[in-house]
């Protein structure tokens, strides 16, 4: 006896249509049809889950939010700004960071949906850095110069951060994982690293002889603890326990 083309769970139908199954239910008042595959048992499991998490109020395990990259980047730079409060310093790095990346989904690689980029673009996207000159400020008349090492590191980094953010917020599909994970950023060789040329003593001393009343102690504790100047601006009072020596960051 041949098996029924459709089964039904439920809230939720899975139905065979040549020799693929989809599933069928509605979810916030919204059709849904994702494809399962050819396997009529994965089908009718997935049908039994879905329906629980419908009746449970849950996210359908195959529902996701697809949304353009370009909306993808705003939504997580307001999120910085508007919800953690990042300070406005580190969201227009985060921003001229992803910005690269919305340069080559619209320019080099058309890529519209963050659901759509894939590890291979990822590999496609580092060569694209490698190729490309900007100007080191920023300004539209400077000298443009090729991206270093450190600077490819930190866009490859911010822009996996951004995807974390749109796997949480079911911006990707289901069970697909972050593309830029695959990619071995904390691996990438440093090998044009710009010198570092600190102060010595004798040069420290003078540095702060030459401040004012305001200026020596804002100095001082970026000297000796180490704390980015915006870190250091959005301190508060109760930060600071002056009786037992301590700054909170």
């Amino acid at each position: 006896m041949a098996k029924s083309a459709s089964i039904r769970v439920g809230r939720v139908t899975a139905y065979r249509r040549g020799k693929t199954w989809y599933l069928c239910y509605h979810d916030n008042g919204v059709r849904k049809r994702p494809r399962v595959g050819p396997d009529r048992d994965a089908a009718r499991r997935l049908a039994a889950q879905t329906n629980a998490q419908l009746e449970l109020g849950a996210p359908a395990p195959l529902s996701f939010e697809p949304v353009a990259i370009d909306n993808l980047r705003q939504r997580w730079l307001d999120y910085h700004e508007h919800v953690i409060k990042s300070s406005l310093a580190t969201v227009r790095r985060y921003a001229a960071a992803t910005r690269h990346l919305l340069n080559y989904v619209q320019v080099e690689q058309r890529v519209r949906h963050a659901s759509d980029f894939r590890p291979t673009h990822v590999e496609a996207f580092a060569a694209y850095l490698r190729r490309i000159k900007v100007a080191p400020n920023g300004h539209a008349n400077a000298v443009k110069k090729p991206l270093r090492d450190k600077g490819i590191k930190f866009i490859l980094e911010i822009c996996r951060s951004m995807f974390n953010y749109a796997a949480k917020r079911r911006h990707l599909p289901p069970y697909a994982e972050n593309p830029f994970a695959s990619f071995e950023i904390d691996r990438l060789p440093v090998e044009d690293a710009k010198p570092f040329v600190g102060f010595d003593a004798a040069q420290e001393r003078a540095f702060l002889d030459a401040c004012d009343e305001w200026q020596f102690p804002i100095f001082l504790t970026l000297m000796l603890t180490g704390v980015r100047p915006g870190e250091l601006t959005h301190l508060l009072i109760d930060d600071v326990d002056l009786h037992d020596g301590w700054v909170y960051v």
